[in-house]
């Protein structure tokens, strides 16, 4: 079981100089990975369904994740997850890569289609194609990863006659892992995903969307060079060491604590403890 933490962009850990000593601590207590959260805006004043109140502190992603690559020397770095959909493909393809590159490797790159419509609408984006948005722009991004001569033709881009150099440490880009529940995410994951992440579900819910998710490998065709699906949960509340057998027993890979549940005056030895506990040395 590999144990991560979530959160490293957001709240009091937005400002750099206390992320890095946290991202370096936690390396050094043996913690697998580090990862962000993503909104662009939130509402104000807040309303459904935004998960936290107009103030909240969240750090771009990639830029963060740079930083803490010049920083670190083995924890990997994952987006938790990127909003994909609010995106130019080509752009966030560039962004992505570039990403891979400063940390040699070392990132996973986590991704949905979003729900909070007031986001898409401040940044002038049809909430309705998220879906069909997704998929097309991982097909893209893969496409300018991976092609020696990159062309697409889709619904929403096309292009031809392009590079987009250098490319990612890996052929097919970084390790794609899909966030969400839905039918459509489940058939995400299956179809592109290197894994899934279900975000704040307790050992219950975990339990019911695997059952979805093996479903959904039944019904759809898996390519082989995904290899087998990765499973990551962020708890909706402070794991222990029972919780973290509970889902082991789920076939859960990685279990991602939010860091936002220990007060900044203690989470140092919030996380020493953690590591004690949950982390098999």
């Amino acid at each position: 079981m590999h144990i991560g933490l979530f959160g490293i962009n957001m709240g009091y850990l937005a400002q750099p100089q206390r992320a890095k000593v946290i991202a370096q601590h936690a390396e050094a207590l043996g913690f697998e990975s580090l990862w962000t959260g993503e909104h662009v805006v939130l509402p104000d004043p807040r309303e459904a369904p935004s998960p936290a109140e107009p103030e909240t502190a969240m750090a771009h992603p990639p830029a963060f994740l740079a930083f803490l690559a010049g920083v670190t020397s083995s924890i990997k770095l994952g987006t938790g997850i990127t909003l994909i959909a609010q995106r130019n493909p080509l752009v966030l393809a560039k962004e992505i890569g570039t990403l891979d590159l400063v940390s040699e490797g070392r990132l996973l790159f986590g991704i949905g289609a979003g729900y909070l419509h007031q986001e898409f609408s401040a940044l002038g984006i049809d909430f309705d194609s998220r879906g069909p948005r997704t998929d097309e722009y991982i097909d893209i991004m893969r496409t300018l990863w991976r092609d020696p001569q990159p062309r697409f033709q889709g619904q929403f881009y096309q292009f031809e006659n392009i590079q987009a150099q250098p490319r990612p440490t890996q052929p097919e880009g970084p390790p794609l892992h899909i966030g969400g529940a839905s039918p459509a995410a489940l058939r995400r994951t299956v179809t592109q995903g290197h894994g899934w992440y279900g975000f704040a579900m307790n050992v219950e819910t975990t339990a019911k969307t695997l059952k979805n998710l093996r479903a959904a490998e039944a019904k759809f065709e898996r390519p082989d060079w995904l290899g087998d699906i990765e499973i990551s949960v962020t708890p909706p509340k402070p794991p222990t060491r029972g919780m973290i057998d509970d889902y082991r027993a789920l076939g859960v890979d990685r279990v991602i604590p939010m860091l936002g549940f220990y007060p900044q005056e203690t989470l140092m030895r919030d996380l020493e403890a953690m590591a004690d506990e949950m982390i098999d040395r």
